[in-house]
């Protein structure tokens, strides 16, 4: 993209703008992807953000089974032991 041309939007009624194509190709921009608002003298920069934290971290400590699946398994062999104790005691 040559960047002595300088791309252009319009700010709607509701102050929403919109970052053009080419822009959003170049810095992998995509739903739901944080912009920092900065100024800068009489200028306002966008920054394009680090990805969510949160999201980030979804899922980074699953293991290879999941602990909730375990747990109910494990609980449902408990109460087959305790049924099966009952009914020969």
């Amino acid at each position: 993209m040559d960047t002595s041309k300088a791309l252009q939007s319009k700010v709607s009624s509701k102050g929403w703008i919109v970052i053009p194509a080419a822009l959003r190709k170049r810095y992998h921009l995509k739903p739901g992807s944080i912009i920092e608002f900065r100024e800068e003298g009489e200028k306002i920069v966008l920054v394009p953000g680090g990805p969510d934290p949160v999201d980030a971290f979804f899922g980074i400590l699953a293991g290879p089974v999941s602990l909730t699946r375990a747990l109910l398994e494990e609980r449902s062999e408990e109460l087959e032991r305790e049924e099966t104790g009952l009914r020969t005691g």
